[in-house]
């Protein structure tokens, strides 16, 4: 008998004499970049630095689309979020040292938020690896140890002929549910040596299925078949593994209310009879959860911000599914199902029996009216009309990327995001300067729609280099910062918490010069003109920026 892994596919004679007769003046940094290719890789994002000029020189060689950006951290960022709108692996190309350190907090936030990221770095030579205290230039005793707590996987190569192997497992790893960053470190010396090495051919880097264990889902089914009151909490993992279809079936097949969390934005439609929209930070929602006598959570590992700030405490059966088993079981005992949200969701619905509740919408119903009624005890019109106009400005198939500031953690609750992959934010790792230069790498996978970014005047300042970037590209992103003269979230955190706010202040440019200087169009606007400033913004093509000056506030917390 014959088995797939006993095939070995000869190369034709065209392809022997290619072989054997390799291009002159190849180096290590042309196997980096034919390996990218052979991939599948169209497009890199990064930075240039001293230790991987001769990588850049064969990028120059080669058929893939550079992206730069002027900073390593907003150049994770942009790879960051061409993986997650693409579904595919983004490269990111840094030097050594402080550039490959600088990319860090993007690397922090694609892991996170399961973004396929393959980082490659440079690195001192060969002589200068092992801890050795040799005095190159941007010298780490040991810079993989800088990642290892933050990727998925780190790979040092050593030798030209490790790099497509290097490259490959790492693209298989970036790809392995759940997805995530990869870190792969080359040598300066090996990427600059020349190479008889043969061209890199087209690179197979299939990452295996994770699929539910059948007993499991056996038993899952009956729970939820035999549930009186069902509820689902729907995550992040769900827009991954592109599973709303799935889940919206299984919701009506049981009669089970469905909550998203802030990751998983979209995974489920807003207005269903139901929908528990995406109120986690509600005390109402958190009391309809803990009722649950059968809990299914699906691509969540129900963390800090999707437990109302590890309030809720369940006290039915909580059923689990989760690729990263990491997160399986860590905060609630449960039936724990290692798997993709979306083979594990098909397993259920081919064994689940129907069950009927004609009273499942009722209790949507009232549960959702108790936070209208607890938002309407509040004053917070301004806010939610802010909200309101960005929402009626933005296409429904436009993405948005939302940074740590205010507007966005209302929009974390209050914003319709339509449909699956569209609303995406910082809230895995929770740094500042995520919004913009995500949405130059969105603009980047798909050029065809507009994109929008939101900011505070503190996160914005991360970013404004990338107002260059934008321009020298043409990207179709339209940047909404909201000025309100300091961090606004942290200023209420700390008078809240201890009377009056400091180093909460910022002294701010005049954002619209600012963006102008740049040959960036850019308009300040009003609450009451926003729905039409940004509307049109988002209709011109290229990047704008829109400036709101407001001082916008937080719902009351409920976890506290």
């Amino acid at each position: 008998m014959t088995h797939d892994h006993d095939l070995v596919l000869r190369p034709t004679a065209a392809q022997t004499r290619a072989a054997l007769n390799p291009p002159a003046g190849r180096t290590g940094g042309d196997l980096v970049v034919e390996t990218l290719a052979g991939l599948g890789a169209t497009t890199v994002f990064g930075l240039p630095g001293q230790h991987v000029l001769p990588l850049f020189d064969a990028l120059r060689r080669s058929r893939l689309r550079y992206v730069g950006l002027r900073v390593e951290s907003n150049a994770g960022f942009a790879a960051d979020a061409y993986g997650r709108i693409t579904g595919e692996v983004a490269p990111l190309l840094v030097s050594t040292g402080p550039g490959a350190l600088m990319s860090l907090a993007a690397l922090q936030e694609a892991a996170a938020a399961s973004a396929p990221v393959l980082a490659v770095s440079g690195q001192v030579p060969v002589a200068g690896l092992g801890g050795g205290r040799r005095g190159h230039l941007h010298e780490l005793r040991d810079q993989q140890a800088s990642f290892r707590d933050v990727v998925k996987s780190v790979h040092t190569v050593r030798t030209a002929s490790q790099i497509p192997s290097a490259i490959a497992a790492a693209w298989e790893s970036a790809l392995t549910a759940p997805h995530g960053p990869v870190w792969v470190e080359i040598p300066q010396d090996v990427l600059a040596a020349g190479t008889s090495l043969p061209v890199v051919t087209p690179v197979d880097a299939f990452p295996d299925e994770l699929a539910p264990r059948p007993e499991l889902t056996a038993v899952a089914a009956h729970l939820l078949a035999n549930a009186e009151r069902p509820a689902v909490v729907a995550g992040g993992g769900v827009v991954r593994s592109d599973a709303s279809g799935k889940l919206l079936a299984l919701a009506e097949r049981i009669d089970a209310p469905v909550v998203t969390t802030f990751g998983g934005k979209g995974a489920f439609p807003w207005e269903h009879p139901l929908s528990l929209q995406s109120w986690l930070e509600d005390r109402h929602t958190t009391d309809f959860l803990e009722d649950a006598d059968v809990l299914l959570v699906v691509g969540s590992g129900l963390g800090e911000l999707s437990s109302n700030y590890h309030t809720f405490a369940p006290r039915g059966r909580v059923i689990q599914i989760e690729a990263d088993l990491g997160k399986l079981e860590s905060n609630h005992p449960a039936l724990g199902i290692h798997a993709d949200a979306r083979l594990a969701l098909s397993a259920l619905l081919e064994t689940v029996e129907p069950r009927r509740d004609e009273h499942a919408a009722d209790r949507v119903r009232t549960l959702l009216d108790k936070v209208r009624e607890r938002l309407d005890g509040q004053d917070l019109a301004l806010e939610r009309r802010v909200l309101a106009a960005v929402r009626d400005a933005l296409p429904d198939g436009a993405p948005s990327f939302w940074d740590m500031t205010i507007l966005a953690y209302w929009a974390w609750s209050a914003f319709d995001a339509r449909r699956p992959n569209t609303m995406h934010s910082a809230q895995g790792a929770g740094g500042l300067g995520y919004g913009f230069p995500a949405a130059l790498g969105a603009a980047v996978a798909d050029p065809t729609t507009p994109v929008l970014a939101v900011s505070g005047d503190g996160g914005a300042m991360y970013s404004i280099a990338e107002l260059a970037t934008a321009r020298q590209h043409g990207l179709n992103v339209t940047w909404l910062i909201v000025d309100d003269g300091g961090y606004g979230i942290l200023r209420e955190y700390m008078t809240d918490a201890f009377g009056e706010a400091e180093g909460t202040e910022l002294a701010r440019p005049d954002f619209v010069a600012l963006a102008g200087s740049f040959g960036v169009p850019a308009v300040r606007t009003t609450p009451e003109a926003l729905r039409e400033d940004l509307a049109k913004s988002l209709a011109t093509s290229g990047p704008s920026v829109v400036v709101l000056p407001a001082r916008l506030r937080m719902f009351a917390p409920t976890h506290v």
